[in-house]
C-alpha cells in the first residue's frame, strides 16, 4: 500500500503551470466486520476501500475533489490526473479564501504500526469457546487503516495502523444486559475470555431484585468507558480556540477562573500515544502532545489553520473541527481492586448513553444510565438500578466532586463505522465522584 501511494503521489503531486501547489490526501482501510447473535455469527463481511482527495492551490484560491479509488495504480493515477486537470480549469473561478493557510515547512512523517489481530476464524472460535451458552450480541470491526498526505513541494506523510474494536452485550431478558468492549492493536484471547467471564458475573447480579432510586445526589463510580463517554461529550466544543474566542466553549467558566477542575485532572491531546495520524489533510503536522488541562488548570487550545489566521496565533495542526482525536485523561492512584471499597455506598455506573449538553455555558451534561448499573452498599453490589436520567456539570463532577481516579486508563477507540472506521480514541481511568445528580 505504501509503494502504491508513493507512486500515486509522484504522478499527481508535480509542479503545474497555473498552480502553486498540488496536494493529495489519501485514506484507505481493509476491515473485517462480524456481527454475532446468541454467540454465533449472524453476518460477516470484508471491506476494502480507498479514497483520494486532490487539491490545486493558487494564491488564496483552492479547488478540491474527492474520488473513490479501485486499487489499480494505472487506473487510479489516470482518474486523479483527470480530476486535477478539471480542477485547474475551475481554479480561476473559485473565490479567494481569506482564511486559507497551508504549511510553509516540509515535514515528512511515517508510522507503520503492525498489530496482532485475530483472523475471522480465530475470533469466531474464541467467541464459541468463551461465550457458549450465553446470548452474546456483538459487533467486531478490525483491520488496517491508512491515512497519507503528499504535496508538490515534496512533503510525504504516511500513517498505517492495525486495530480492532469488539463491542458486545451479554443479554439476560427484557432490557437487562451487560455491555462490554475489547479494543486495541494486539488481540489476546485470554484477555477476551477474562472480560466475558467478568460480564457473566455481572449478568448474574442483574437477577437480584432491582432498586429504584429517588432523584437526588449520589456518590458514584464511573467505569473507564463511562468516563470516556463524558470526555467524548466534552470534546464537542470544549477544547477549540474558535469556541473559546467566540464565547461558546463549554470550558469557558474554567478559562474565566469562575470554575476550577480538580488538581487530579490532567487532559492531553496525546497524538503520540493514540492511533490517529500526526498530520491533518492540509499537511500540517501535530506535536506529540498538546496539554489541554494540567493539574486542574486549563492550558492550551486546539488551533486549526483557519483559526490561526483569524486570531493571529500559530496552529498546532488541529483539524477544522478543533476536537481532540487522541484525548487522554491521566490516571490516578486508586487500585481497581479498591473501587467498591472507596465507593462505599452509591451507584456503580458501567455505561452511559444519549449524552448531550443541557447547558453548554455551565458545561452541564445530561444522559441516561445504561447497561449493568448497580446500587452498592458498604462496598458490596446489592442490586441493579432502574434506568435513570442524569443532569450534572462536568466542571462540578471533575472539580470539587472528584474523589479519586483509578490507576489504570483504558483506551476506548471510536466505534463509529459510518462510511469508514474511525481513528479517534479516548483514554480514560475510572472515577469516583461525590454528589452525582440523578434527575429523574
Amino acid at each position: 500500500m505504501h509503494s502504491y501511494f508513493s507512486d500515486l503521489a509522484a504522478a499527481v503531486c508535480t509542479p503545474l503551470p497555473g498552480a502553486e501547489r498540488v496536494t493529495l490526501y489519501f485514506s484507505a482501510e481493509a476491515s473485517d466486520f462480524i456481527r454475532f447473535n446468541h454467540a454465533q455469527v449472524r453476518q460477516a463481511t470484508h471491506v476494502e476501500q480507498r479514497y483520494g482527495t486532490v487539491s490545486v492551490v493558487a494564491g488564496r484560491k483552492r479547488a478540491s475533489s474527492n474520488i473513490s479509488l479501485g486499487g489499480d495504480l494505472a487506473a487510479d493515477t489516470s482518474a486523479l490526473l483527470a480530476e486535477r486537470a478539471a480542477l485547474l480549469e475551475q481554479l480561476p473561478l473559485v473565490p479567494d479564501d481569506a482564511y486559507l493557510l497551508l504549511p510553509d515547512a516540509v515535514v515528512d512523517t511515517a508510522r507503520s504500526a503492525t498489530g496482532t489481530l485475530p483472523t475471522p476464524e480465530q475470533l469466531i472460535a474464541a467467541v464459541a469457546a468463551h461465550a457458549a451458552g450465553s446470548d452474546l450480541v456483538g459487533f467486531y470491526a478490525g483491520g488496517s487503516m491508512v491515512r497519507a498526505f503528499a504535496n508538490s513541494r515534496g512533503q510525504r506523510n504516511w500513517h498505517s495502523v492495525e486495530s480492532f474494536h469488539f463491542d458486545w452485550c451479554l443479554y439476560r431478558e427484557r432490557d437487562q444486559a451487560v455491555k462490554c468492549s475489547y479494543a486495541g492493536t494486539d488481540w489476546h484471547t485470554p484477555e477476551f475470555a477474562r472480560r466475558v467471564a467478568e460480564a457473566r458475573t455481572r449478568l448474574a447480579l442483574l437477577a437480584l431484585p432491582p432498586k429504584t432510586l429517588a432523584p437526588g445526589a449520589y456518590r458514584a463510580y464511573f467505569s473507564p468507558v463511562a468516563v470516556a463517554e463524558l470526555l467524548g461529550t466534552l470534546a464537542w466544543g470544549g477544547f477549540g480556540l474558535k469556541d473559546l474566542k467566540t464565547g461558546t466553549s463549554t470550558l469557558l467558566l474554567a478559562h474565566q477562573g469562575k470554575a476550577t477542575l480538580s488538581p487530579l485532572v490532567t487532559l492531553t491531546e496525546a497524538t503520540a500515544d493514540g492511533i490517529a495520524p500526526r498530520f491533518q489533510p492540509d499537511g500540517f503536522t501535530k506535536p506529540d502532545a498538546v496539554p489541554l488541562v494540567h493539574a486542574g488548570q486549563v492550558a492550551a487550545s486546539l488551533t486549526a489553520p483557519r483559526s490561526a489566521v483569524e486570531y493571529g496565533v500559530p496552529t498546532n495542526g488541529s483539524g477544522d473541527g478543533e476536537s481532540p482525536e487522541s484525548l487522554s485523561m491521566a490516571p490516578g492512584t486508586l487500585p481497581e481492586a479498591e473501587v467498591l471499597q472507596t465507593l462505599g455506598t452509591g451507584v456503580f455506573i458501567s455505561n452511559l448513553h444519549y449524552l448531550n449538553y443541557s447547558d453548554r455555558q455551565a458545561c452541564r451534561m445530561t444522559g441516561m444510565t445504561r447497561f449493568a448499573c448497580f446500587w452498592v452498599e458498604d462496598g458490596q453490589i446489592v442490586a441493579p438500578i432502574a434506568v435513570m436520567r442524569f443532569d450534572d456539570s462536568f466542571l462540578r463532577m471533575f472539580g470539587p466532586g472528584l474523589v479519586a481516579l483509578t490507576n489504570h486508563a483504558e483506551l476506548v477507540p471510536a466505534e463509529g463505522t459510518y462510511g469508514a472506521r474511525q481513528l479517534q480514541s479516548v483514554s480514560a481511568p475510572g472515577a469516583v465522584v461525590e454528589g452525582f445528580v440523578l434527575a429523574l
